[in-house]
């Protein structure tokens, strides 16, 4: 006898909410077998905020935020803003339809997709650099699923910021095209200074509180 096959995104959504699915509220259940959908996202009124779709399974930040992290992301919003060259926007906290199945939300990306205030997703096509600043429940996607999922998409550019001790360390990767993979460029303590996907110097020390001095 053979064991059955279960496919990926049938695993993720009984990994995320069991396989009965029957202790969960009934706006939580995946309106299809194999999942929900990245069009989805829009549509289900009682998700709260920051909701992503991973493999099909909808995945909740359940962590409130810390400080470091929320100061970390809103320095660099602005620095990378005062710094992109015209036609390039810098957005926090949207989703990206990477496809039909997965719809993650960065911390921060850097776009080409020109303002529109009721947009609610970007796609790989516009979007030059994601940014994740991993805290400990995002660690495992940040550092594996998220690195990868991004390179398939075809999204050149993926920095992953880390805590060392108080002070932000940035990993950069570039796209590999042909394998659709990350390589990793540098890890930047102290200062970074690159010319993709624009020119950028960033005193990294500066970026957190109590890091000034």
């Amino acid at each position: 006898m053979t064991a059955e096959w279960k496919s990926p995104i049938r695993s993720a959504v009984a990994e995320c909410y069991g396989d009965g699915m029957t202790a969960v509220p009934e706006w939580m259940r995946p309106p299809r077998p194999e999942g929900w959908y990245s069009e989805d996202l829009d549509t289900i009124a009682e998700a709260p905020r920051h909701t992503e779709l991973i493999d099909g399974a909808l995945v909740f930040m359940m962590s409130p935020q810390q400080v470091w992290h929320a100061r970390l992301i809103t320095a660099l919003v602005n620095l990378l803003t005062d710094q992109a060259p015209e036609g390039i926007e810098v957005d926090r906290e949207i989703t990206i339809r990477l496809d039909k199945w997965n719809r993650p939300e960065p911390d921060l990306l850097v776009t080409t997709a020109a303002y529109e205030p009721s947009r609610t997703f970007h796609t790989p096509d516009e979007t030059l650099l994601v940014v994740e600043v991993v805290s400990p429940e995002s660690a495992h996607r940040d550092r594996t699923v998220k690195l990868r999922k991004y390179a398939e998409a075809g999204i050149a550019h993926y920095w992953r910021i880390e805590n060392e001790d108080g002070s932000p360390v940035i990993h950069v990767y570039e796209i590999d095209e042909p394998t659709r993979s990350y390589v990793p460029t540098g890890i930047h303590r102290h200062e970074l200074h690159t010319t993709k996907p624009f020119p950028i110097r960033l005193d990294l020390d500066a970026l957190t509180p109590g890091r000034k001095s």
